[in-house]
C-alpha cells in the first residue's frame, strides 16, 4: 500500500448499524454531526436487531448494500473516510459459512456459534464460526462479503477503505484443521493426536502444538487476510490480539495494526507499536474507550454508560499515545435517527446525546494534534526486548485474579510487560522471526527498518533456533543481556542445545547484567519515569510524556479516576546524541507534555487541554 491510509490523524468512530430499517436521511444526519465534531471518518459495523425487532435486509443482499452506498458516497462528499468491519459481529462467521468452512476442533466441529450478528435475533443460535486455520475458507468468506459490498467508498471516490478484523475470539481449546496432524508429524516427528484429549497434562507436547498452531494462524489467516483486503481494493486493519500466535509477527502482516483499551492495559499498545516500527508501518490504531468502567453482558447498559467523563477518556488517550498509538477509533457511535436513544451495550456512548457532546470537537482536535506530531519520522530505538513466547506457550491460564473478559491465557500477553528498568531507553519488543532475519553491523542491530544498539533477553525457555540466532548475532558483536540461562522447551531435546548455550554465555559481549550491555545513556534518565513515546524526524526528536496518573489505569477504571491526576514533577535528563539537557517535567492536573528537541535546544509545545473548561 503506497498511498496514505488516512488523510489526517482525526479520530474515526465505530458506527454500529443494528439489523433493521436504515433511513438515508438519518445516515446523512449522523455523518453531518461527525463532520461538525472533528471526526475523520467512520467504521461501519453490523449488529443484531435492537429489542428483538425485525431483521433488516437479508445479509449481503443488494437491499443490504444500498444504505452502505449512501453512507460511503456521502462520507466521501464530506471528506470523511469510511471503513467497514468484514462481516457482522465477531469473530468471522455466520450462516454464509458452510459446514466445510466452519471452525474445527480435534473432537470434531466446533460448538461455538456467532452471536449478536445482523442475521440473528438475540437469543437465537447463530451460524458457525469460520475456520481461521484455512485460507481457502477465509477467501470464500471474504469474497462473498466483498462481492456484496463492492467497496462503495472506492467507487464513490473516497479514501481507500480499511477492512477491519476484530480480535481473535475463537474458542481456542483443541483447534484443528484438515492436514494439521500430518503437518505436526512432519515438523516434530511424532503424532500429537494421542496427547490431544488431555493436552494440558503434557506441557512439552502442548508447547509443540502451540508452535504449529501459531504458524497456522500466521500462514492461514493473517497473511491471506491482508492479501484478501488488497484483492478487494481495501487495506487491512486488524486487532491480532487474543490469537494463539506470535503477536508481533501477526501485526507485521497487516497494513494497520490495531490495539484496544481499556479491556487491555494502555501499555498493551506497545506490541502493535513495536511491530509497526519493525516493519516501517506509519499507523498504529486503537479501538479506544471500550468498557471504560467495566462490562455488563447484553443488554447492558455498561457501568456509567452515557455518564462518561471526558477527563477520564483523556487520561486513557494520553496513555495510549505515550505507548505509540497515533490513530483513534472511538468505540463507538450507534446508528440513531435525530433524537434517537439507541445504544450499544459495551461501549462509551458517542453521539449528540453523549454526556460530553459539547467537549468532543476540542478533544478530537487535541488527539489529532498529538497524533500528527508523533507520526512524523520514525520511532526512537535503542534496546530491543525479546518477546518471551516460549515462556507464555509453556504456561497455561492466568491466575483468576488477573483474568478479565478479554483474557484467560498467559499466551494472550496481557500481563507480559516491557521491563520498567529499561523505560528510559524506550524499549521495543522483538521476536524470533525478526531476529532470524537481522544482522549486526556498524554497531547497530538491523531488524528491517528498525535499528537497535543492544538486545535484552529474560526468559526461562528458549528454543534451539532462537539460541542459535542469538549466538550468530553475538558472534557479529551484538551486546546481549541474557538475564538467565535458558532451558529448551518442547518434547524433543537436542543434544547440541547445552553446547550452543555454553558458547553463547562465554562471549564477552553477552552478560546477565544488563548494565554491562548498555551502549549509550538512556534518552530519558530519571526516577519513576512515566510512559513516553519518542519519534525521530531528521535532527528533531518529539517526545510525548503522559501524565504519571496514566500508570494507575487498569480495567475497570474508577469513575472520575482522572480527577486524582494532580500536579506533579519529574526531574529528568534528556540524552540525545552528543547533547544532554537537565530539566523538570512539570505536569499540571490531568495534563500531559509534548517536547521537541533539536540542535537549538528543548521546546515545550503547548497542548494544555482542560475538558472541564468547555461548556
Amino acid at each position: 500500500m503506497n498511498a496514505p491510509l488516512f488523510s489526517s490523524a482525526k479520530p474515526y468512530t465505530r458506527w454500529w448499524w443494528f439489523s433493521g430499517p436504515l433511513n438515508p436521511a438519518d445516515i446523512r444526519a449522523q455523518l453531518d454531526w461527525l463532520k461538525a465534531n472533528h471526526f475523520g471518518g467512520v467504521e461501519i459495523a453490523w449488529l443484531y436487531p435492537l429489542n428483538n425487532g425485525p431483521l433488516g435486509a437479508p445479509w449481503l443482499s443488494p437491499e443490504w448494500a444500498e444504505p452502505v452506498l449512501v453512507a460511503a458516497q456521502y462520507a466521501a462528499e464530506l471528506g470523511l473516510g469510511c471503513d467497514f468491519t468484514m462481516g457482522s459481529a465477531w469473530p468471522f462467521g455466520g450462516f454464509i459459512v458452510s459446514p466445510e468452512d466452519a471452525s474445527q476442533t480435534f473432537a470434531g466441529s466446533s460448538l461455538q456459534r456467532l452471536e449478536k450478528s445482523w442475521e440473528t435475533p438475540m437469543g437465537d443460535k447463530g451460524g458457525p464460526i469460520l475456520n481461521h486455520l484455512d485460507r481457502n475458507a477465509l477467501f470464500r468468506y471474504g469474497r462473498k462479503f466483498g462481492a456484496a459490498l463492492q467497496l462503495p467508498a472506492r467507487a464513490a471516490g473516497g479514501n481507500t477503505p480499511g477492512l477491519f478484523c476484530d480480535s481473535w475470539e475463537v474458542t481456542p481449546e483443541g483447534l484443528w484443521t484438515a492436514g494439521f496432524e500430518a503437518a505436526f508429524q512432519l515438523r516434530f516427528g511424532y503424532n500429537i493426536s494421542a496427547f490431544m484429549p488431555e493436552l494440558n497434562a503434557h506441557p512439552d507436547e502442548r508447547y509443540d502444538y502451540r508452535r504449529l498452531l501459531a504458524a497456522y494462524a500466521l500462514d492461514e489467516f493473517y497473511a491471506p487476510y491482508t492479501a484478501l483486503c488488497h484483492e478487494l481494493g481495501g487495506f487491512s486493519r486488524v486487532q491480532c490480539h487474543g490469537s494463539p500466535t506470535d503477536l508481533l509477527a501477526a501485526y507485521a502482516l497487516v497494513d494497520v495494526p490495531e490495539t484496544e483499551a481499556i479491556l487491555f492495559d494502555l501499555d498493551f499498545a506497545s506490541f502493535a507499536a513495536s511491530a509497526a516500527a519493525l516493519t516501517g508501518k506509519p499507523i498504529v490504531s486503537v479501538e479506544a474507550f471500550t468498557c471504560m468502567y467495566g462490562w455488563n453482558p447484553y443488554p447492558g447498559p455498561g457501568p456509567y454508560q452515557k455518564q462518561e467523563l471526558l477527563v477520564d477518556l483523556k487520561l486513557v488517550a494520553d496513555g495510549l499515545m505515550a505507548n505509540g498509538v497515533n490513530q483513534f477509533f472511538w468505540h463507538g457511535m450507534p446508528y440513531n435517527p435525530p433524537g434517537g436513544s439507541q445504544r450499544f451495550y459495551a461501549t462509551t456512548h458517542v453521539g449528540p446525546d453523549s454526556s460530553f457532546a459539547s467537549q468532543i470537537p476540542a478533544f478530537n482536535a487535541y488527539i489529532e494534534a498529538i497524533c500528527t506530531t508523533m507520526r512524523q519520522g520514525q520511532p526512537y530505538t535503542d534496546v530491543a526486548v525479546y518477546l518471551p513466547l516460549e515462556d507464555v506457550w509453556m504456561d497455561d491460564e492466568l491466575p483468576l485474579d488477573l483474568q478479565k473478559p478479554s483474557s484467560q491465557y498467559v499466551y494472550e500477553l496481557q500481563e507480559t510487560k516491557l521491563p520498567r528498568l529499561l523505560k528510559g531507553h524506550h524499549p521495543l519488543w522483538v521476536s524470533a522471526p525478526f531476529l532470524a532475519g537481522a544482522q549486526y553491523s556498524d554497531g547497530r542491530l538491523h531488524c528491517g527498518p528498525a535499528q537497535f544498539n543492544w538486545l535484552y533477553v529474560d526468559t526461562v525457555w528458549l528454543d534451539l533456533e532462537t539460541v542459535t540466532t542469538l549466538l550468530r548475532l553475538a558472534h557479529q558483536g551484538l551486546p546481549i543481556c541474557l538475564a538467565r540461562t535458558p532451558q529448551e522447551p518442547g518434547r524433543s531435546k537436542h543434544a547440541s542445545y547445552p553446547q550452543v548455550v555454553s558458547e553463547l554465555l562465554m562471549l564477552p559481549n553477552v552478560s546477565s547484567d544488563w548494565g554491562q550491555c548498555v551502549v549509550q545513556a538512556p534518552i530519558v534518565a530519571g526516577e519513576n519515569l512515566t510512559d513516553f513515546w519518542c519519534s525521530v524526524h531528521g535532527d528533531e526528536h518529539s517526545l510525548f510524556f503522559a501524565h504519571p496518573a496514566t500508570q494507575t489505569v487498569r480495567y475497570p477504571m474508577r469513575y472520575g479516576q482522572a480527577l486524582e491526576a494532580s500536579a506533579c514533577e519529574r526531574p529528568i535528563r534528556l540524552n540525545i546524541g552528543t547533547q544532554s539537557f537537565g530539566l523538570t517535567l512539570e505536569f499540571a492536573p490531568q495534563q500531559s507534555l509534548l517536547l521537541q528537541v533539536s540542535p537549538a535546544g528543548v521546546k515545550q509545545i503547548s497542548i494544555d487541554f482542560d475538558p472541564n473548561s468547555i461548556s
